[in-house]
């Protein structure tokens, strides 16, 4: 059987040892404040275009460097409660303590984008910013930080796929290699990080981009983020035929996913709470048609 083996990147960038304490940058923690910096200086440029807008555009300059910092809370603390609610509560109710070591992984985009939406949100009426025109550009930028997520959960060795036979399968080290039923040399998977950071980042953030600069889809507030929420969900939906299930979603400790699983067809839980984001994102961009 053919196969890629894993390369040989360590999850730590660097990490220096100060007295007791070692303070180390990982990959992953990198992919968020490089996506964050990055989405914030897309959003300025386009604030900064006119003719972009149909009007007057939603906000400042000023005023996008304020919800930068809501951003970052609202990731944070979604991402984390997302992945202690939706994923593993029994364990994080027997172990409280463990929910705010966020550096050791366990997040969820789902809810990491409902925390985002809420501060956007809370900021959008605290500072008297329409809504809809900042959810756009806020989806506009969001596939950034989704590639750069993807590609550090592959240097993680974690979210891999199933296992395969295909030439591109690769063989992921640690509890990757140890769960292929039936197989007797290398375990090979599907390279599930990487293909949601080809649709999920890449695709998406060309169509979005497009949209934005060559059809002047920002003149009609909701399109972009429907269209954001509907590819996302699209896309997820499909990779998670590739990717290996959550175990600890349908496992005892989680009684709310073994009800989900049971009465979802057999739907892994990416897709079950995928399914909301595709309604939404159908209905957002109806709407601005229908507005248009």
């Amino acid at each position: 059987m053919s196969y890629i083996p894993f390369p040989d990147i360590s999850p730590e960038i660097f990490s220096v040892d100060i007295g007791p304490v070692t303070l180390a940058l990982r990959w992953y923690a990198l992919a968020y404040i490089v996506g964050l910096i990055a989405g914030w200086k897309l959003i300025v440029r386009m604030l900064a275009t006119p003719r972009l807008w149909a009007s007057t555009p939603p906000a400042t300059a000023e005023q996008i460097e304020r919800l930068l910092t809501w951003v970052i809370f609202g990731v944070i603390l979604g991402g984390r409660l997302g992945y202690v609610l939706f994923y593993q509560p029994a364990f994080f109710l027997q172990n409280p303590s463990q929910i705010l070591r966020v550096w050791e992984g366990g997040m969820s985009f789902h809810g990491g984008f409902l925390g985002v939406a809420v501060a956007g949100a809370l900021f959008c009426w605290r500072e008297k910013i329409p809504m809809l025109p900042m959810a756009d550009l806020m989806a506009a930028v969001a596939p950034i930080g989704l590639f750069l997520g993807r590609l550090a959960n592959f240097i993680n060795a974690e979210l891999w796929g199933r296992a395969t036979t295909m030439p591109w399968g690769v063989a992921f080290p640690g509890e990757a290699a140890q769960t292929c039923e039936g197989v007797l040399t290398v375990c090979a998977r599907h390279p599930s990080q990487l293909y949601e950071a080809a649709l999920e980042g890449l695709l998406l953030f060309a169509a979005l981009t497009l949209l934005i600069w060559r059809a002047g889809w920002l003149r009609f507030p909701g399109r972009i983020a429907g269209l954001f929420f509907a590819g996302y969900g699209l896309a997820r939906f499909v990779v998670e035929f590739f990717r290996q299930p959550d175990a600890q979603f349908i496992s005892e400790g989680n009684p709310l996913g073994l009800a989900l699983h049971a009465g979802g067809y057999g739907l892994t839980m990416g897709q079950i709470l995928t399914l909301p984001m595709i309604v939404a994102g159908v209905w957002f961009i109806a709407r601005a048609r229908r507005n248009a």
